[in-house]
C-alpha cells in the first residue's frame, strides 16, 4: 500500500484532498515574531494585513523535522509505503525535511521523495496523479517512475497583479529590473526546472490582462492532458474568475476545471490578486 503525502504548498482544496486521499504537511510562516503553520491556524487575509502594516513580507520555513515524523508515523505504523511531494528545492528545505524525519523513524527505505520542481497547484497535479496510480495497485516505484517522466510535462505559470511582494521576497529573477513603480504592469512568472522567472509583461487592468495571458496559452491548452486544469488564485474576485473559467470551458477540453486558492506560504511570496493557469502537457 502506498500513501501520498504533499507539503502544503501544493495548495489542493480540502476536496481534492479528502478525494484523492492525500496528507498535508504544512509548512510555516513567521508574521514578525510569531509563526504558524500554514492553512491551520493563520489566514492568507490576516497574512496580507499585517504585510500591508508592516511593509515588509513575511518570512516562510519548511515544517519542523517533528511535525514531519508526526505526519508520516501513523502511516508508517499502518505499514505504508510513503510517497511525499516537496516544493521545489531550489525554493525551500522541505523535501530535505521529510528526508530526515524518514532517517529518524529508520524508514529511508520506505519513503520516497519527490522533488516536484514546482509550486502550488503544478505539484498538485503530480501529487494527484500519484495517488491514482496508487489506487490502481502500482509500486512505489512503479508511481515514481511515472511521475518523474512527467514532471516535466507540468505548466505553472501566473499573473501578478501587484510586484511588491515577489520583489520583496527576492526569489523570482527579474522581478526587481520590473519593479520600480511602474503603474498596471503585470508579469507573466513561468515555473521552469525548479525556478521562477518572468516570461512576458502585460499591460493594463487584470480584466484585460487575463484573458490574453490565456489566449497566449492557448497552442499548449489544446494539447493539454484532458483530465484536469486549475485555476489557482491569491484571492482574486469571483467575477475574474469566472472570466478565466469561461474562456477554459470555451476549449471544451477537461473534464474538470478546478478552482482553488493558494495557501499561506504561496500567497506570502506573490501577493494579493495573482491568478494562474495549471496542467499537464500531453505526452
Amino acid at each position: 500500500m502506498v500513501k501520498i503525502i504533499s507539503d502544503s504548498t501544493c495548495d489542493l482544496s480540502q476536496e481534492l484532498l479528502e478525494r484523492y486521499d492525500i496528507s498535508i504537511l504544512p509548512l510555516q510562516v513567521t508574521l514578525g515574531e510569531e509563526s504558524y503553520e500554514d492553512g491551520v491556524d493563520i489566514t492568507v487575509d490576516e497574512i496580507y494585513r499585517w504585510a500591508d502594516e508592516n511593509k515588509t513580507t513575511p518570512k516562510t520555513a519548511a515544517s519542523s523535522i517533528e511535525t514531519a515524523k508526526a505526519v508520516m508515523k501513523p502511516w508508517l505504523d499502518e505499514d505504508y509505503e510513503l510517497i511525499c511531494f516537496s516544493v521545489s528545492e531550489s525554493m525551500s528545505t522541505s523535501a530535505n525535511v521529510m528526508r530526515l524525519a524518514a532517517k529518524d523513524l529508520k524508514a529511508s527505505h520506505r519513503v520516497t521523495v519527490i522533488n516536484s520542481r514546482n509550486l502550488s497547484t503544478g505539484i498538485g497535479l503530480l501529487a494527484i496523479e500519484a495517488s491514482i496510480l496508487a489506487k490502481q495497485g502500482k509500486s512505489a516505484l512503479e508511481i515514481t517512475e511515472r511521475i518523474k517522466a512527467m514532471r516535466p510535462l507540468v505548466r505553472s505559470s501566473f499573473v501578478v497583479d501587484t510586484l511588491t511582494y515577489l520583489h520583496r521576497g527576492g526569489r523570482c529573477s527579474g522581478v526587481a529590473a520590473l519593479a520600480g513603480g511602474m503603474l498596471k504592469l503585470h508579469p507573466k512568472i513561468m515555473v521552469a526546472d525548479g525556478k521562477m522567472g518572468v516570461s512576458k509583461k502585460y499591460r493594463g487592468k487584470m480584466s484585460r490582462v487575463l484573458p490574453e495571458y490565456v489566449e497566449d496559452m492557448l497552442p499548449e491548452l489544446q494539447k493539454a492532458k484532458k483530465d484536469r486544469v486549475f485555476i489557482t488564485h491569491s484571492g482574486c474576485s469571483e467575477e475574474t474568475i469566472q472570466q478565466v473559467k469561461t474562456l477554459l470551458e470555451g476549449l471544451g477540453r477537461f473534464h474538470e476545471i478546478h478552482v482553488t486558492r493558494a495557501g499561506s506560504v504561496i500567497s506570502s511570496h506573490c501577493g494579493p490578486g495573482t491568478l494562474g493557469v495549471l496542467f499537464i502537457a500531453k505526452e
